[in-house]
């Protein structure tokens, strides 16, 4: 598997010839350098419905015939602008082309917020167990630390995570090395922080803090890939 960041919380993850994409918010997104245009993909994840997470998933779900896998809610919102759909809750899996998607509880919230339709609730928030040729990538969606998490780890045999540490919104520093203790994955990858100044984070010394635990935090600029 190979996974590339997008910044924010945005990875693209590729493996056996497919390619799927997590929580596509690149258009207005200061830290992407890549383009909703030149995103070609299998499927689309979104965690939930959150501007920042939901982005660009509908134009990119259209334009790619490839369908938006999210939690109920957010999914029947996301057919009704159009876009194909694979609707899922939480504890729930599936086994797709291009590999098998579990989702994940995640504490957090989830609502479209739009001038036009005001406050759209879109259901629960998730996270994604993403397997793909026999690696396991979690992404925990934002949402803060919880005792699941370890319960995750035991059962998943996860091989890379992304964990957000920008605090405010979702775990801080140093609930997300509780959780990259929990989880188990030997490789873990900070998400959702200095996008905006009030997430701003120092991802280097989060992954500092990891190192006493024999856990390799990968610090990742937008456009910049790992192999798992």
């Amino acid at each position: 598997m190979r996974l590339t960041y997008h910044g924010h919380s945005c990875f693209l993850a590729e493996a056996g010839g497919k390619s799927v994409i997590i929580d596509p918010f690149l258009t207005g997104n200061p830290t992407a350098v890549a383009k909703p245009e030149e995103i070609q993909v299998d499927a689309v994840l979104v965690t939930h419905g959150h501007s920042d997470h939901l982005g660009d998933s509908i134009e990119i779900a259209k334009r790619n015939n490839a369908p938006i896998i999210a939690p109920f809610e957010l999914a029947m919102y996301c057919s009704q602008k159009g876009a194909p759909v694979h609707p899922m809750h939480l504890g729930g899996a599936h086994q797709f082309e291009f590999g098998r998607v579990k989702l994940t509880i995640a504490f957090h919230g989830s609502a479209v917020v739009a001038e036009e339709e005001g406050i759209v609730y879109t259901g629960n928030p998730c996270g994604f167990l993403l397997t793909m040729q026999g690696k396991t990538f979690y992404h925990a969606g934002d949402t803060a630390l919880f005792g699941d998490m370890r319960l995750i780890g035991e059962f998943a045999k996860i091989d890379v995570a992304a964990l957000p540490i920008g605090d405010n919104f979702t775990m801080g520093l140093d609930d997300a090395v509780i959780a990259a203790k929990w989880v188990g994955a030997k490789k873990v990858i900070p998400m959702h922080y200095s996008t905006f100044p009030l997430i701003e984070q120092d991802a280097a010394a989060f992954a500092a803090r990891l190192q006493p635990a024999g856990i390799e935090g990968v610090v990742l600029k937008a456009g910049e890939s790992i192999e798992v």
